[in-house]
């Protein structure tokens, strides 16, 4: 993987009538213009105090690609040298689109600030032939490698989170959700502006009625989300947070909701699901805010705000 120096923003295609040769085409333009220079005036610039690089797990018969940020030596920085650095495993949203690069203003300051190794999983997206099933699988096996491998990676296994925006988001509940089933503990979990429903219910919320086609054109999107991600004889119950049949003893969450949002009801009932299971959950709530305002600091004016509320939050947790 590599960043581009520039590229030319694609249009938006007619996301109800798209093909699948359209769909790649128009995913790999998207995410040249998303990993360009040019997109950092959307995207913001990563903080000098952090490290970043691509790296490949290795897996059986594949290789995936993860973006790492670690706290930058300066020469006079004890974080720098540290072995035992807290591990946040990072999603990015984007479900068939997207690119961890677009994340480097949030994690490099992260991995900075907090400080903590970073590793951001560059998923498997949403294509006929790869539904969520995949991507959920990568962003699990990666939380399970890192935290296997803690002592070549720098890390203490004891203090890792996870966290996720958008479909990036849903990922990561679920990883969380089968952290526990396997008695991996996690001290957080951050899920930004959720997706939490892929079943035929995912629709009936009046955030999704409200912002439909404003300020985005979310329902046509959302829909071909929903196709790719769990095509027919898909079980979705199994991939919606909000039907998962115990969501007890889970690690605390943050959940950031921007309230002018298709989804946003999606994080609201989520967290108040977490709660009424015994989750200690945090719902924060950005009025005015659109989808993936973190990952868009340079037209998002709560980009700011919403990234130190998760550092403080993860900076709390791992310290526990």
């Amino acid at each position: 993987m590599s960043e581009t120096t520039s590229a030319q923003r694609p249009p938006e295609p007619d996301f109800s009538a798209l093909s699948t040769e359209e769909l790649i085409a128009y995913r790999d333009a998207e995410n040249r213009f998303r990993a360009s220079s040019a997109a950092r005036a959307i995207t913001g610039e990563p903080d000098p105090g952090a490290a970043i690089h691509w790296q490949e797990i290795a897996l059986p018969g594949r290789d995936l690609p993860v973006r790492v940020y670690r706290p930058a030596s300066t020469g006079d920085s004890v974080s720098a040298t540290r072995t035992d650095l807290p591990l946040v495993v990072h999603v990015h949203g984007g479900g068939f689109v997207g690119t961890a690069v677009q994340c480097d203003w949030t994690n490099s300051h992260l991995a900075a600030q907090l400080p903590a190794l970073v590793v951001s999983v560059e998923h498997s997206l949403l294509a006929p032939g790869s539904p969520l099933a995949n991507a959920a699988d990568d962003g699990w096996v990666v939380l399970q490698h890192v935290v296997r491998h803690a002592a070549q990676w720098g890390v203490d296994p004891a203090c890792t989170a996870v966290f996720g925006e958008s479909c990036g988001a849903l990922i990561s509940a679920l990883a969380a959700i089968r952290a526990s089933k396997a008695g991996l503990e996690l001290k957080a979990q951050v899920l930004v502006n959720p997706v939490a429903d892929v079943t035929e219910t995912m629709y009936d919320y009046p955030s999704i009625a409200e912002y439909a086609y404003s300020p985005t054109r979310a329902l046509p999107l959302l829909r071909l989300f929903q196709r790719l991600a769990v095509p027919p004889g898909t079980d979705a119950r199994s991939f919606s947070p909000l039907y998962a049949d115990n969501l007890s003893g889970l690690a605390p969450a943050l959940v950031v909701v921007p309230t002018k949002d298709a989804v946003a009801d999606h994080g609201r009932r989520y967290a108040e699901r977490l709660r009424k299971a015994g989750t200690p959950a945090r719902l924060s709530e950005y009025p005015g805010a659109r989808h993936a305002f973190l990952a868009m600091p340079g037209v998002e004016p709560q980009a700011q705000a919403a990234r130190a509320e998760v550092l403080a939050f993860l900076r709390a947790a791992l310290a526990e």
